[in-house]
């Protein structure tokens, strides 16, 4: 179907794996108006083809791979593309953010999204053009690493690939593109389950946008801001995310042996700092992107892609491990067996913990670190007992060998590196995020809890509004197609430059007391009918790239749209309150011994963060707010998709 918009190539294909055809997939203008791009579109569509609980490694499940309005565009980090299914991890809707170069390359080749339906009979590739779809042999590829992967494959496409983790459908196995990773919620075993090896996808010529002159104007301005802000023009430049590992440490939040506290004697091994001082080769960056915050270092000889936070956070202190060196090999091993990083260190920490309390004899102890390298193998093949369990990831493990209170998981999701009962809202978010213990779906709130701003942690004052309005904004943002990286320029410079200034220690104080102005904005958005271009120059660069008119209004609503529709389908699979939950450890112990402060207030919380969301007290979207967010009657676009009889593309 063609389009009225700029930024979009008005085309998305369907490609059924068991009949080996193509049709086009009828989104139209309003679609695209109300649902934007990327996770949020993706959501708009499996909304027609889940219609309640599935098996998620069965064939009904169905992949929608999507670009985003800003990819191909120029501006700055806008590489950002979406991968979406059921999670084989928690059986919800999960949605997983890939930088690289895929995104770009899909809306060169003239596709906004692909739909992926069925099961492939026999082991294939996609290799997709301006001219169609071929669905080429992958027996030859079977049981090779990612980077080999992609190298066998060739020629100058992007690929979107999984390792042999996928191919044994680890229920947390990602998929791989050029070294990002679509991460999290087992995106790499929903692809193996289809016997779908890889997608590869060329195309030269970009959708033109509506107004080039205007977007070209915001690039020049939001280039500058980014590379002038002290967090995306100095700190993540400068050390990459593990920036913030010696920031947690002091704040009490960084995990340690499998979150039993928010602090570790040997953190100052695996820091920012230290694997910029022993081990950094140079900075790189994804398409277009001026930060530059990914981490270059060696492996074997090899200039492969370095650590982020996330695992030298859960596989430095969660396992007692100092030994930043075998967290960079960990890492590449992860990278090229197709294995999410964070989901892995997760049931790693809990399997140790099993096995200190005598629970599960796996052979894995917090400190001993010789066997992991062969335990990520044995997981990625489902080779043995241990690595056939572990391949099932926490919750699994919980339940056939107990120990639910500290296994660190939400709706089957394994947590991040942050340890929320040092920033209660962090944990507000962890608990409520649709795709499970993310911090990201969360709405990152730990970022003013102590890693960016310094508003009380522990407070409830604000923290379900401030929530709502991350979730919307980061939400709106990851559909536009930029990183979230993007977001923190946000934050007035003065914040961090002085951030024991009077003015920055009044922002701090107050913060969390304006929540009824933000509840009152969370939930009429279209008030807030104003650019912030200094702060948020994403609404002009939307607008001059699509010909919309989009206001940060426009974005929150677009935002919150998403993630309530996400609710909805996810509440149609069977999620309610009782799901939004964190392990008892996190809520009925305290951190530091006698300061109830330093425990997760959950119920008081999630009740704040209903109200806030128009959300009932069993945590379902009302009838109310889903009409005001256009959601209540959507037609079946899958119905459309049925009638189009196949549009003719091979």
């Amino acid at each position: 179907m063609s389009t009225s918009y700029g930024a979009y190539t008005g085309k998305v294909l369907k490609i059924d794996l068991s009949s080996r055809t193509v049709s086009e997939y009828p989104v139209n203008d309003n679609d695209r108006r109300l649902f934007l791009g990327g996770k949020i579109l993706a959501a708009r569509i499996l909304n027609d083809f889940i219609k309640g609980p599935m098996d998620p490694l069965g064939e009904e499940n169905v992949i929608v791979v999507s670009s985003c309005p800003l990819n191909a565009t120029g501006c700055p980090s806008s590489s950002r593309f979406n991968v979406s299914a059921v999670s084989p991890l928690t059986g919800l809707l999960t949605s997983s953010n890939c930088g690289g170069t895929f995104g770009t390359a899909l809306k060169r080749a003239g596709y906004d999204a692909l739909v992926i339906t069925g099961k492939s009979a026999s082991f294939v590739y996609l290799d997709i053009t301006a001219d169609g779809v071929e669905f080429k042999d992958a027996e030859p590829l079977r049981g090779m690493l990612t980077s080999d992967t992609q190298e066998a494959i060739g020629g100058k496409s992007s690929k979107l690939v999984i390792g042999p983790a996928g191919e044994h459908l680890v229920r947390y196995a990602c998929a791989v593109s050029d070294e990002r990773a679509a991460g999290r919620g087992g995106i790499g075993a929903v692809m193996g389950s289809k016997n779908l090896k890889a997608v590869a996808v060329y195309g030269v010529k970009a959708p033109p946008v509506f107004d080039k002159k205007k977007l070209d104007k915001v690039k020049i301005k939001w280039t500058k801001r980014l590379k002038t802000h002290p967090l995306t023009g100095e700190q993540l430049p400068r050390l990459g995310t593990a920036a913030l590992i010696a920031s947690m440490q002091q704040k009490r939040l960084l995990a340690t042996k499998n979150f039993n506290d928010g602090r570790y004697e040997k953190y100052s091994s695996i820091t920012g700092e230290e694997l910029a001082e022993r081990f950094l080769i140079r900075n790189k960056g994804c398409v277009s992107c001026p930060i530059r915050c990914a981490r270059v270092v060696e492996v074997d000889g090899k200039i492969v892609k370095g650590p982020e936070v996330e695992i030298m956070g859960l596989m430095g202190a969660n396992i007692l491990n100092d030994d930043l060196g075998k967290i960079i090999r960990w890492n590449y091993e992860m990278d090229e067996l197709g294995l999410d990083t964070i989901s892995t260190s997760g049931t790693i920490a809990f399997a140790m913990e099993l096995n200190e309390k005598g629970l599960w004899k796996s052979g894995l102890e917090f400190g001993k670190t010789d066997n992991i390298s062969e335990i990520l193998k044995e997981i990625s093949f489902r080779s043995g007992e241990t690595g056939n369990k572990l391949a099932e990831g926490s919750r699994k493990l919980s339940e056939e060998f107990g120990g639910e209170d500290f296994c660190i998981q939400v709706k089957g999701m394994e947590l991040s590196a942050y340890e929320p009962r040092g920033a209660v809202g962090q944990g507000l978010g962890y608990s409520v995020a649709n795709r499970g213990g993310c911090h990201l779906n969360a709405g990152y709130e730990v970022v003013v809890e102590g890693l960016g701003l310094t508003i009380n942690p522990y407070t409830v004052h604000g923290k379900a509004e401030i929530a709502v309005m991350f979730q919307n904004l980061m939400e709106a943002v990851s559909a536009g197609g930029n990183c979230l990286f993007t977001t923190y320029a946000f934050f007035p410079f003065f914040l961090f430059k002085r951030p024991n200034s009077l003015l920055s220690k009044t922002v701090n104080k107050l913060l969390p007391y304006l929540g009824g102005p933000l509840h009152v904005i969370n939930k009429y958005p279209h008030l807030a009918h104003i650019h912030l271009t200094s702060m948020l120059p994403h609404t002009k660069a939307l607008q001059a790239a699509t010909g919309m008119k989009i206001t940060m209004g426009d974005l929150m609503r677009i935002g919150a749209r998403g993630f309530n529709l996400e609710r909805m389908i996810n509440s149609r699979i069977g999620i309610s309150e009782k799901d939004d939950k964190l392990p008892k450890r996190l809520t009925d112990v305290e951190q530091v011994p006698g300061d109830p402060r330093t425990k997760v207030p959950q119920a008081k919380l999630k009740k704040l963060f209903y109200f806030a969301r128009g959300w009932d007290k069993d945590g379902h979207v009302t009838k109310k707010t889903a009409k005001y967010y256009s959601i209540d009657d959507l037609d079946d676009i899958g119905a459309r998709a049925a009638a189009d009889n196949g549009g003719g593309y091979r």
